[in-house]
Order: structure tokens, then sequence, then C-alpha cells
């Protein structure tokens, strides 16, 4: 830990021009994935989610995306999680992705709704058995004695479910869609002088902005 105030990179891999970019961010968030993809960047789809509890206490923790529609951001959680009830009482929230191998890093902040019922389920049926098998263990964020109760519950719900070729979803357990506001792409560069672009709604338009480093 000496050493840590030394830890630095000198970004210099790529650039962001606005004469390179789309008047949609969500084409170019887009192209920025299809990039991370093709690089076999490890689980691309992971990002930062920061709420706030109602005190206006922050909390963030490391989520994974599952899906663009309609320009919106989708993820699927236990809705009586803390981030599940931060994001029911307060229906704003704010996204980070970073992908360390092309220096890149894209800020999203917006307005979260639940996602409907059907296409919660359709997605909850999509998964491995195990991971849905995992939705009715779990009580999440809960406090728990032991890892024991867990592995307890596992078994016995595996055993329930074992002659069922479908598995209900749970009530508590379905999806979140985040409508991006403000939608930030960052390009490191040389000597801290990074690449900020912002596209900013205003009125139903995409307004775009260089941002000081």
């Amino acid at each position: 830990m000496a050493n840590i105030a030394n830890l630095r990179e000198n970004y210099t891999k790529l650039t962001l021009d606005e004469a390179d970019i789309s008047a949609d961010p969500i084409a170019l968030f887009e192209k920025w994935f299809d990039e991370a993809l093709a690089d076999n960047i490890n689980e691309p789809n992971a990002f930062t989610l920061a709420t706030t509890d109602n005190s206006g206490q922050p909390n963030a923790r490391v989520v994974l995306l599952k899906g663009i529609e309609d320009g919106e951001f989708l993820f699927y959680t236990n809705y009586q999680s803390t981030k599940g009830q931060e994001l029911i009482s307060n229906s704003r929230a704010a996204m980070v992705f970073l992908w360390h191998e092309h220096e890149r890093q894209i800020r999203i902040q917006g307005e979260v709704c639940l996602v409907n019922e059907e296409r919660s389920t359709d997605y909850f049926h999509s998964r491995p058995r195990g991971s849905q098998i995992g939705a009715h263990v779990s009580h999440q964020s809960t406090v728990i004695s032991s890892r024991e109760i867990i592995e307890n519950k596992l078994i016995e719900i595996t055993a329930m479910f074992q002659n069922e070729e479908i598995i209900p979803k749970p009530q508590e357990w379905g999806g979140f869609a985040i409508k991006p506001v403000n939608i930030e792409f960052w390009q490191g560069r040389p000597s801290r002088l990074h690449d900020r672009i912002r596209y900013r709604l205003a009125d139903g338009q995409w307004i775009i902005e260089r941002l000081s480093p």
C-alpha cells in the first residue's frame, strides 16, 4: 500500500472525436460494446449501479446488463433486495461501464421503471436452471447466520422442483429499465487530458457537448 499513490497509466490507445460519433448515444454505446465483445473483454456487460436510500445515502454495486430495448438499459434482480428497494423508492439511478483494455468508460444517469411481468418472466425462464433455483433460495440482502443456511435451502428448493419442467418466477423477482437522460463517453488520453463527450436529453432531443477533462 506504500506505493499506491504511484500507480498510474498513461492512456494512449484511442481517441474520441465528434466527427466520428452518432447523433444517437445508444448507437455509440452499442458500437463500443461490440468492440469490447470483439476483443474478448471479460464481462463487458458488467456495470456499477449507483442508487440512494431514503436518507440520501449513496450505495453502489456491480450488476450485469441484460439488454437494451427502446433505448432503455435492462437488468434483473430481487425487488426486495437493497438495490431493488432503493430503486423503487427513488426512481433515479446512475450506471458506469469501465473497459480497461480500451481505456474507456461510459457514465449514464437515468430514470428507472419496472420491466413488465411478462418480459421479466420470459427472461427468468431463459436463465440456467441453477440460476432460476437460486432466485428462490436467496432472500437477497437479508442477514443470515451462516453459509449453511443457504446450502440447506438450495437442497430443499432443488428437491421441490426436481420433477418440474418449468420453475415459476418468484413474485418478488424481475427487471428494471433505466431510461437515460445523460450519457457520457470517456476515452483515456495522454497526460490525463481525456476525451469526454456528453449526450444530454433536452426536450426530447440529444444535445452533444464536449466536457473538459
